[in-house]
Protein backbone atom coordinates (compact mmCIF):
# COMPACT_ATOMS: atom_id res chain seq x y z
CA UNK A 1 0.00 0.00 0.00
CA UNK A 2 1.70 3.46 -0.92
CA UNK A 3 2.50 5.87 1.54
CA UNK A 4 -0.56 8.80 2.36
CA UNK A 5 0.41 11.77 0.39
CA UNK A 6 2.28 14.46 2.65
CA UNK A 7 2.34 18.35 0.24
CA UNK A 8 5.46 19.53 1.23
CA UNK A 9 6.68 23.49 1.18
CA UNK A 10 9.96 24.85 0.69
CA UNK A 11 10.72 27.70 2.43
CA UNK A 12 13.32 29.85 1.86
CA UNK A 13 14.87 33.19 3.16
CA UNK A 14 17.37 35.79 2.73
CA UNK A 15 17.80 38.77 5.14
CA UNK A 16 19.86 41.26 2.80
CA UNK A 17 19.02 41.76 -1.46
CA UNK A 18 22.18 41.21 -2.25
CA UNK A 19 22.87 38.81 -5.21
CA UNK A 20 19.19 38.30 -5.34
CA UNK A 21 19.24 39.99 -9.01
CA UNK A 22 21.16 36.94 -10.29
CA UNK A 23 20.26 34.19 -12.27
CA UNK A 24 20.95 31.65 -9.37
CA UNK A 25 20.83 33.30 -5.93
CA UNK A 26 20.99 32.04 -2.35
CA UNK A 27 16.76 31.64 -2.42
CA UNK A 28 17.33 29.50 -5.53
CA UNK A 29 20.45 27.35 -3.64
CA UNK A 30 18.03 26.35 -0.92
CA UNK A 31 15.34 25.61 -2.90
CA UNK A 32 17.50 22.98 -4.99
CA UNK A 33 18.70 21.19 -1.91
CA UNK A 34 14.85 21.11 -0.56
CA UNK A 35 13.15 19.91 -3.67
CA UNK A 36 16.37 17.30 -3.50
CA UNK A 37 15.39 16.01 -0.06
CA UNK A 38 12.14 16.15 -0.30
CA UNK A 39 12.90 14.25 -3.78
CA UNK A 40 14.60 11.41 -1.38
CA UNK A 41 11.73 10.94 0.94
CA UNK A 42 9.16 10.17 -1.99
CA UNK A 43 8.41 6.65 -0.73
CA UNK A 44 7.24 8.25 2.35
CA UNK A 45 4.32 10.11 0.19
CA UNK A 46 6.16 13.41 0.35
CA UNK A 47 5.23 15.59 -2.85
CA UNK A 48 6.37 18.85 -3.45
CA UNK A 49 3.74 21.83 -3.66
CA UNK A 50 3.49 24.17 -6.32
CA UNK A 51 4.28 27.33 -4.74
CA UNK A 52 7.22 28.95 -3.96
CA UNK A 53 7.47 30.60 -0.76
CA UNK A 54 10.55 32.98 -0.88
CA UNK A 55 11.12 36.11 1.49
CA UNK A 56 14.61 37.46 -0.22
CA UNK A 57 15.80 40.76 1.10
CA UNK A 58 13.69 40.01 5.05
CA UNK A 59 15.66 39.77 7.94
CA UNK A 60 14.56 36.69 10.22
CA UNK A 61 14.06 38.48 12.89
CA UNK A 62 10.64 39.44 12.22
CA UNK A 63 7.14 36.70 11.55
CA UNK A 64 6.17 39.73 9.37
CA UNK A 65 7.33 38.55 6.10
CA UNK A 66 4.94 38.05 2.92
CA UNK A 67 6.02 34.49 2.03
CA UNK A 68 6.01 33.40 5.50
CA UNK A 69 2.44 34.43 5.86
CA UNK A 70 1.37 32.74 2.83
CA UNK A 71 2.60 29.92 3.91
CA UNK A 72 1.32 30.09 7.22
CA UNK A 73 -2.46 30.70 5.57
CA UNK A 74 -1.42 27.99 3.19
CA UNK A 75 -1.16 25.98 6.22
CA UNK A 76 -4.16 26.90 8.39
CA UNK A 77 -5.99 25.73 5.34
CA UNK A 78 -4.54 22.06 5.34
CA UNK A 79 -3.00 22.20 2.52
CA UNK A 80 0.48 21.73 3.57
CA UNK A 81 1.59 19.04 5.85
CA UNK A 82 5.38 19.62 5.85
CA UNK A 83 7.22 22.56 6.00
CA UNK A 84 11.25 21.84 4.68
CA UNK A 85 14.06 24.65 5.47
CA UNK A 86 17.46 24.54 4.45
CA UNK A 87 18.53 25.44 7.94
CA UNK A 88 16.18 26.31 11.23
CA UNK A 89 17.32 30.13 11.13
CA UNK A 90 15.73 30.60 7.94
CA UNK A 91 12.80 30.69 9.18
CA UNK A 92 13.06 32.66 12.06
CA UNK A 93 16.32 33.99 13.94
CA UNK A 94 14.08 34.30 17.43
CA UNK A 95 13.63 30.86 19.93
CA UNK A 96 10.31 32.82 21.18
CA UNK A 97 9.44 32.98 17.15
CA UNK A 98 10.19 29.19 16.61
CA UNK A 99 8.33 28.31 19.49
CA UNK A 100 5.68 29.81 18.33
CA UNK A 101 5.45 28.46 14.75
CA UNK A 102 6.38 25.33 15.68
CA UNK A 103 3.07 25.25 18.07
CA UNK A 104 1.17 26.75 15.34
CA UNK A 105 2.18 23.92 13.00
CA UNK A 106 1.13 21.20 15.23
CA UNK A 107 -2.31 22.42 15.72
CA UNK A 108 -2.45 22.28 11.79
CA UNK A 109 -1.23 19.04 11.93
CA UNK A 110 2.12 20.39 9.56
CA UNK A 111 5.58 18.52 10.59
CA UNK A 112 8.92 20.71 9.85
CA UNK A 113 12.04 19.93 8.90
CA UNK A 114 15.41 21.60 7.76
CA UNK A 115 17.35 19.59 5.66
CA UNK A 116 21.04 20.48 6.96
CA UNK A 117 20.75 19.98 10.56
CA UNK A 118 19.29 17.34 12.40
CA UNK A 119 15.90 18.24 13.91
CA UNK A 120 12.56 17.73 12.64
CA UNK A 121 8.93 18.11 14.21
Amino acid sequence: MAAPKIRCAIYTRKSSEEGLDQGFNSLDAQFEACAAYIASQKHEGWVLARDRFDDGGVSGGTLERPALQHLLAEIDAGRIGMVVVYKIDRLTRSLADFAKLVERLDASGCSFVSVTQAFNT
